[in-house]
């Protein structure tokens, strides 16, 4: 019989409690520091922008004056971006995500495609307002308008939509597609019945995060060469506009004191279209949770 050190046990585990406090409070206090450092950066945002939220800053077209600035332009601009994003971005990454778990082959040319959407996904920005300047700007003759800017932003979110839709079908268990093979069903009526109700929690929540950074990203439409200041709203999808990020990137880098204040507002403002669109998708979300 192996005689057992209870001694070296005990200091063994005496070691293992310490470590475990120290990298306990290492992770507490780099989540407070995260914490802390968002509560003073909301704090500034909101009381150096909350004075300018007033009726003219969504009446009035951007400026050279501070105080004749508004946002009106800008918040139009990007409903309509939003009104092409959407939809393209949505249809195609959930239709390809469906392909590729349900339709296509698995072999090494799948799994190839599926690793190039994955490293897709941290491509930066800019390359995708390249592409889109070469492809819908120039190519298609789309110029800077809603459309262009649309597509390209879809691009930009396409995979991360693409990915998490996968990860979300994946997930789904296969007795259930089984039950349903099992009653009669088809393959596409098992999709539709039964695959995808069970994988729009998930698809959802990429959904939520992809147009969240579509919304926010500045990089492509500098590219494209979406203007900044305009003084008339869009009336179809080839018209010329503009949007928030680029708005608020304006004043944000003006040199008078003034504009940092508009800016803060047009953060604000931005913050809010922000939360309005998420909890829209999170309430579909967990309504479907609910179900299944």
């Amino acid at each position: 019989m192996k005689y057992i050190d209870h001694t070296s046990v005990i200091k063994r585990m005496s070691g293992r409690m310490v470590v475990n406090k120290v990298f306990k409070i290492i992770f507490f206090m780099a989540t407070l520091f995260a914490l802390l450092s968002l509560a003073v950066l909301f704090y500034r945002i909101v009381s150096q922008g909350i004075g300018f939220l007033t009726p003219d800053f969504f009446n009035n077209f951007g400026s050279r004056f501070p105080e004749k600035a508004g946002i009106k332009a800008a918040l139009i601009g990007s409903l309509w971006m939003m009104a092409v994003v959407a939809p393209v971005s949505l249809i195609l990454g959930v239709g390809s995500a469906i392909y590729l778990e349900e339709y296509a082959k698995q072999n090494k040319m799948t799994q190839f495609i599926r690793m190039n959407i994955a490293n897709l996904a941290g491509v930066p920005s800019v390359v995708f307002g390249l592409l889109g300047l070469t492809i819908f700007v120039r190519a298609l003759a789309l110029g800077n308008s809603i459309l262009a800017a649309g597509f390209t932003m879809s691009l930009l979110i396409l995979p991360v939509i693409i990915v998490a839709s996968q990860e979300s079908i994946r997930a789904v268990p296969k007795h259930l597609r089984e039950a349903s093979y099992g009653m009669g069903a088809t393959k596409w009526q098992t999709i539709v019945k039964v695959v995808l109700p069970s994988a729009i929690p998930g698809i959802l929540t990429g959904g939520i995060l992809a147009l969240s950074r579509a919304i926010g990203e500045t990089a492509p439409l500098v590219v494209i060469g979406i203007p900044v200041i305009i003084q008339f709203l869009p009336e179809n999808l080839l018209s010329q506009f503009t949007a928030m990020p680029m708005q608020i990137f304006d004043w944000a880098k003006r040199p008078q004191e003034a504009f940092q204040y508009v800016a803060s507002a047009g953060i604000i403002v931005l913050m809010i279209f922000l939360l309005l669109m998420n909890s829209i998708a999170v309430f579909i979300r967990n309504k479907f949770q609910k179900r299944y």
